[in-house]
């Protein structure tokens, strides 16, 4: 996580996911309307999403900052 407290490539991030934790790794920080991870992201520089790659399946999804809790160690 950077000084300011936002996450960045490499951060080591957990979600919440149908009702467990997910552990994964963020892989970028989406600030514009793109598609990622199947689907269109409605994102801006203020209120941007990340996308994340879960550690246990390998799959990519996009979460909002608020979503995701750092956790220990960078992968």
């Amino acid at each position: 996580m950077g000084k300011d407290g936002e996450l960045r490539k490499g951060d080591r991030v957990a979600w919440s996911s149908h009702g467990s934790e997910a552990v994964g790794t963020v892989t970028r920080k989406i600030t514009r309307r793109t598609r990622a991870a199947g689907r269109t992201v409605d994102a801006s520089p203020e209120a941007p999403q990340y996308e994340v790659v879960s550690e246990k399946s390998g799959r990519t999804a996009v979460h909002r900052p608020e979503a995701l809790h750092r956790k220990p160690g960078r992968s």
